[in-house]
């Protein structure tokens, strides 16, 4: 294991990204916090670490190869490199606060959603591992859904396939860098309150809450905690595999 580690946490501004990033800068980690709300970058790192020393921020479009390549160059510059990459970022967009039916969906939603969720892993994955090749470990974590898993009645069918594909993607890319001393796994978490999921509506979280076994609806710390197992040196001997968070509602 590397003697100072970075740990890369797209979508980071708030949510499950931001409390990921939390728990990783206690653990030790150096962490970096990209998205696209520069504003919200800014209060993220703020909040953090004021100094700046062990946190750094910066806005990055994961759709764009240039606009990632061009942070994990800042991050070389500043701390350099990545060990740890979380594939966080994410949308699921919604109408009145509901998802749109296949049959009502503009193609042009659906494609933003897959750059954005799927083909943004995809790259951030790729610029990430010459270094943790030449380091000889890694760690890659994709934040999937439990929508990846089973039919989901909030979540669109492109956030459901964009998820399902970024498990997809952990298998195959675990299998390829697991000789590199590099694990990839996938979380899939269940309904997590977040800004994300407070614009379906209490009503709908109030469903969703009569399916859970444990009684109640999780928190981004229940995400961060699980994350922050997987990049660790206990967790050498899982790859390729995916967690499910969510209370019981889904038992596979």
């Amino acid at each position: 294991m590397p003697a100072a580690k970075t740990a890369l946490i797209t979508g980071a501004r708030r949510g499950i990204g931001f409390e990921i990033a939390t728990k990783l800068l206690g653990q030790g980690f150096a962490v970096v916090i990209c998205d696209t709300d520069a504003e919200g970058v800014g209060k993220a790192v703020q909040s953090l670490d004021k100094s700046g020393q062990r946190v750094m921020g910066q806005c990055c479009d994961v759709r764009d190869e240039a606009s990632v390549a061009s942070l994990i160059q800042a991050v070389e510059v500043k701390f350099g490199g990545i060990d740890v990459l979380v594939n966080n970022a994410g949308i699921s967009p919604k109408h009145n606060g509901k998802r749109a039916p296949v049959a009502q969906t503009d193609v042009s939603e659906w494609r933003e959603v897959l750059d954005i969720n799927l083909t943004g892993a995809f790259i951030c994955s790729k610029l990430v591992l010459p270094h943790m090749k030449s380091a000889r470990w890694g760690r890659i974590v994709n934040i999937s859904s439990q929508a990846a898993r089973t039919a989901s009645m909030i979540a669109g069918a492109h956030y459901a396939a964009s998820k399902a594909g970024m498990l997809a993607m952990a298998r195959t890319l675990a299998a390829e860098v697991g000789p590199d001393g590099i694990t990839v796994n996938c979380v899939a978490p269940g309904r997590i309150m977040t800004p994300m999921a407070d614009e379906a509506g209490e009503q709908a979280n109030a469903e969703y809450l009569k399916r859970i076994p444990v009684n109640r609806l999780g928190v981004p710390a229940d995400v961060a905690n699980v994350v922050a197992f997987l990049v660790s040196e206990e967790a050498s001997f899982l790859t390729g595999t995916v967690i499910d968070i969510n209370g019981g509602s889904l038992m596979i």
